[in-house]
Formats: structure tokens, sequence, C-alpha cells
């Protein structure tokens, strides 16, 4: 029962749609009739309102990390496995939300603030990972799946095996959600930052 309720409340907060929940409220339109019609904010970007993609982006990392501290706060006797737990069903929430029948975002910034929540030099090393590629490469998706795959080799070098297997697995997931983008960057397509042809992410 202890584990149902840690996936249960991590999967339900993690599917909070909140690019769609933001860009309706302050009249930006449908997010899924917008660009890639992805959820996240890189998509809620292309409706040209910075704002709402930077709140997007703090949102939907926040909410990674309140169910791993909700999942510390109240049931601390699971430790580690008790956190990772609930940071993963967040994560699968946001990817596969029930409300938009499984159809969620790519799970990249809910992947940071969980992150950074199980354990911040993991978090720090995931966004500068991140933020680094972007920067040098220009490719949203690109720095996204870089950071992902840091944060299981940073869990594990800063002794964290158990979160190190977990955010493994999540990696897969986000590998999974990029599977269009790699395919484009296999073949030179994949659009770069400021690019007019930005609109698949």
């Amino acid at each position: 029962m202890t584990i149902f309720l840690l996936v249960a409340v991590g999967y339900l907060l993690g599917s909070i749609p909140f690019g769609i929940i933001l860009t309706r409220l302050f009249g930006a339109g449908d997010l899924r009739q917008i660009g890639s019609g992805n959820i996240g904010a890189t998509n809620v970007l292309r409706t040209g309102r910075k704002g709402l993609a930077a709140g997007t982006l703090i949102l939907d990392g926040a909410k990674g990390a309140a169910a791993v501290l909700l999942a510390r706060h109240f049931m601390p006797e699971l430790g580690q496995d008790g956190a990772m737990i609930a940071g993963a069903a967040a994560m699968v929430g946001h990817c596969y939300p029930v409300w938009l029948k499984f159809r969620g975002g790519k799970g990249v910034a809910t992947l940071l603030g969980l992150s950074f929540a199980l354990a911040w030099p993991i978090g720090l090393v995931f966004a500068v990972a991140w933020l680094a590629t972007v920067l040098l490469a220009r490719i949203s998706s690109l720095g996204g799946m870089v950071g992902a795959l840091s944060a299981p080799i940073a869990a594990l070098g800063f002794g964290y095996p158990v979160y190190a297997v977990g955010l493994a697995g999540l990696a897969v997931i986000i590998l999974w959600r990029h599977r269009e983008n790699i395919a484009r960057l296999r073949a030179g397509t994949e659009p770069r930052i400021g690019s007019k042809k930005d609109v698949a992410e």
C-alpha cells in the first residue's frame, strides 16, 4: 500500500499539464495544436511567449522535485528507494498523463527537477551538461538527452547507486521519447534553436 501511494501521488503530480494550463490561462491557444504539439517548455516557446515557456520549465521541474520531497517527508523510512520511486512516477506521469490519453511531454524538465531533489550535485551536473550542449550545438533535444544521460553517471560518481539505477531507467525513457529527434539527428535534419524550421522538438 505504501509503494502504491508513492506511485499514485507521484504520477498524479507529474501528470499536471502545466504547459497546456499556462498557455490557455494566458490566451496563447491550445498547445497541442502548436508546433510539435508537445506539452513541454520547448513547444510553449514556439508561441512566442518566453515567460510562459520559462514558467512551464520551472513548474514541470517542480512537480518532479515535489514528488521526491513529499516521499521523504511522509515516508522517510523508505529512504532513497522511496524518493526514487516517487520521482520516477512523476516523470512517467508527465510523459504519459491519463488526462491527455497518455500523450504527454518528453520529461527532461521533470527529470531535472527530481534529480536536484534527489541530490543537488546530480541535478547540477545534469543542468550543466544540458546547457553546455545547447549552447555548443544549439539543438534543444540533444541538450536534453545529454543531460539525462549524465544524471545516472553523476549519481554513481557521487556514491548514490540506488539513484544511478533509477535515473538510468528514466534516461532510457527520455531517449525513447526523443526517438524521432534521434532519427533527425542521424539524418542531419534536426532543427537548431532559432531556426525557422524549429517546429518539431
